[in-house]
C-alpha cells in the first residue's frame, strides 16, 4: 500500500474524482451515525449560552440581524464574509497561541491508494503563518444551498480522511457542515461519524447555542488535542 501523503495541491482538479457522502462510505467502508449521539459529541454539544461582553453583543447583534434579513440572497463569498468570518470571531476560533485559520485551502493525500483532493473552506491548524504543521484540528463547509459545486457533507468528509492520513493518530475531528442558515456539527473517530442535529443560525437562541460549542471546541482542542 502506497505511503499516505499530505500536500496543499496544485494537481488539476479533473485529475480527481467528485465524491458523493455514499460512495465515500462504500469506499473507505465508513460509519455514519445521525439518529443517536456519541460520547464525544455529547460532550460537545453540552454548553450553555455564552457569555458576551459588550463589543461581542454588539457584533451579534449585528450579525443576527443581517443574517435574518439577507441570508436567503447571498452567495458563498457572502455568506462567508458577512457571516461565518463574525461568527467563527464570536466562537473564538482565533489566530492565537500557534493555531491559525486557514480560507479556501486545496489540499491533498493518498488515503488507502486512493487519491483525494477537496478545497477546505475553513480550518483551524497549527502552524506558523502560512505553513502547516499539525493539520487539522477543525474544518468548516459551507454552501449557500446544496448546489452543483459539490456535496457538502462529502467535501467535509474528504478533509477528515486527508486530516487522519498525514495526523497518522486516533485523535477525533471536529467539524460542520453549514448550508444557508442550516448549522450541523460533525465528529468523525476512526471511520465512524457522527452528525447533529440542525441549527437555525436565523434563530437567536440557536445562533447562541452555536457560538457555544464552537467556543466548546475551542476548550477541548486547548486542554486535550494539541497534546496527543
Amino acid at each position: 500500500m502506497a505511503k499516505n501523503k499530505f500536500t496543499f495541491s496544485n494537481v488539476l482538479e479533473s485529475n480527481f474524482q467528485e465524491w458523493c457522502e455514499g460512495e465515500l462510505i462504500e469506499t473507505f467502508n465508513l460509519r455514519r451515525i445521525a439518529d443517536r449521539q456519541t460520547p464525544l459529541m455529547q460532550e460537545w454539544l453540552q454548553v450553555d449560552f455564552p457569555t458576551l461582553n459588550i463589543p461581542e453583543q454588539y457584533n451579534f447583534d449585528k450579525t443576527h440581524k443581517r443574517a435574518v434579513n439577507q441570508i436567503s440572497g447571498w452567495n458563498e463569498e457572502d455568506l462567508k464574509m458577512k457571516f461565518i468570518g463574525p461568527v467563527l470571531e464570536l466562537g473564538h476560533l482565533l489566530d492565537e497561541n500557534g493555531l491559525i485559520g486557514f480560507f479556501d485551502r486545496i489540499i491533498a493525500a493518498e488515503v488507502d491508494g486512493i487519491p483525494l483532493r477537496v478545497k477546505a473552506d475553513f480550518m483551524l491548524a497549527k502552524g506558523t503563518l502560512n505553513v502547516l504543521k499539525k493539520p487539522f484540528f477543525h474544518f468548516q463547509e459551507y454552501k449557500p444551498t446544496i448546489n452543483p459545486t459539490g456535496e457538502p457533507m462529502a467535501q467535509l468528509l474528504e478533509a477528515f480522511l486527508i486530516a487522519q492520513a498525514q495526523n497518522n493518530n486516533d485523535m477525533p475531528l471536529y467539524g460542520a457542515e453549514v448550508i444557508g442558515r442550516q448549522w450541523s456539527f460533525v465528529i468523525m473517530e476512526g471511520k465512524e461519524y457522527c452528525i447533529s442535529k440542525l441549527y437555525d443560525s436565523t434563530d437567536r437562541e440557536s445562533l447562541l447555542k452555536i457560538i457555544a460549542i464552537l467556543r466548546k471546541f475551542k476548550e477541548i482542542l486547548e486542554t486535550r488535542l494539541l497534546f496527543l
